[in-house]
């Protein structure tokens, strides 16, 4: 197309205006020679193809998609290139259903910027009544995901928020039958196990779609003002706890110990009984051999006897055999001296005492 320049400078473009109009002006007079309706038509079905095309959309993996038609649901569709018929007829909503999600209950995590995040706490969610009627600063920590996208959808308005609310329900109803020291010590597991049970039950009620993966807690503390004394009672539980181990580890080493000793002087002294019993009953036999034998022949027994102690006897004892003829009848009497040497030492004895710092012998 030639620039009309009339009345300007050669080459200078005209106005927009001016190129509005003449557009529209060869437009018209393309309309004139297509005919009216047949322009009409095919402006229509570049819209309606435009239309049909919107309905073609892509479900991410992880994701389900609820068609509805109208408003209502017709159809849940999974990961993948998918159609529905364009709206207003049909519609669709995607709904992650594998991503862990997490709600912060006493407690907000804050973004810093250049610095690390920050927890604030929410003391309204956080103090909270125990069983033992103390206050309690809690904080927890949930994981849950969607289970089911339709109820998620349409069964509640704000499943996040009724997650918060139901938490704090569960949560309270939980402490509220535990005590503080409970609480902060070996009872953790057991609350957190119970307010899960407890949560999920909500939910279900509440027909959230909703699953609770896991429920945390992150803070179990007194107020600040009255913080250092249950610390101090908390390390004094502990302490009693590992001297109970310390206990029962020393019982446990030292009771077998004194059982064996005790089964082994049982068994020694069994063992010495039947000893002496069957000694009594062997130097019974034999006297009563002897008796018999006795009954039988008094006097050869009673000789045998008598030769048997003096055997006994003279076996110890030293003996001196001297013949009277040898010596002459000069015989002197026998002295044992070395024996009486050794019998008749004189004792000596010792006193003790002091004269200038010097220790005599008398």
């Amino acid at each position: 197309m030639a620039w009309q320049t009339g009345g300007r400078g050669r080459g200078e473009p005209p106005p927009v205006e001016g190129v509005i109009w003449q557009k529209l002006r060869e437009w018209g007079q393309s309309l004139r020679r297509w005919g009216l309706g047949k322009s009409i038509g095919i402006g229509i079905g570049i819209v309606a193809v435009i239309w049909l095309l919107s309905g073609i959309y892509v479900v991410n993996p992880g994701e389900v998609a609820v068609v509805r038609q109208f408003g209502k649901e017709v159809a849940q569709v999974g990961p993948g290139l998918n159609y529905h018929i364009p709206g207003p007829i049909q519609s669709k909503s995607s709904v992650n259903m594998e991503r862990i999600r997490r709600a912060e209950i006493g407690y907000r995590t804050v973004k810093v910027l250049r610095g690390p995040t920050k927890h604030e706490p929410r003391l309204v969610e956080a103090l909270m009544l125990t069983g033992d009627e103390n206050i309690a600063d809690i904080q927890v920590l949930v994981q849950y995901r969607v289970k089911d996208a339709s109820e998620f959808l349409f069964k509640v308005k704000d499943p996040e928020q009724a997650l918060r609310a139901a938490t704090e329900v569960a949560l309270r109803g939980v402490i509220g039958s535990t005590t503080i020291d409970d609480a902060m010590t070996v009872g953790r597991p057991r609350v957190e196990a119970e307010t899960r049970d407890f949560l999920q039950r909500l939910l279900d009620n509440y027909q959230s779609g909703l699953q609770v993966v896991e429920v945390k807690l992150q803070v179990v503390d007194a107020p600040d003002a009255v913080k250092d004394a249950f610390h101090e009672v908390v390390r004094a539980l502990e302490d009693r706890d590992r001297l109970m181990r310390e206990a029962e580890g020393y019982a446990a080493d030292l009771v077998p110990k004194s059982r064996g000793n005790a089964e082994m002087e049982i068994k020694a002294a069994e063992a010495y009984k039947e000893a002496r019993v069957r000694q009594a009953q062997g130097d019974a036999a034999k006297f009563l051999e002897v008796l018999e034998e006795y009954q039988k022949a008094k006097d050869v027994t009673r000789e045998r006897l008598y030769l048997e102690a003096i055997e006994r006897i003279l076996a110890e004892t030293e003996i001196f055999i001297i013949d009277p003829q040898s010596a002459g009848g000069n015989l002197l009497p026998l002295l044992p001296l070395k024996e009486m040497m050794e019998l008749e030492k004189p004792e000596r004895t010792l006193d003790k005492y002091r004269d200038d710092g010097k220790l005599f012998r008398r």
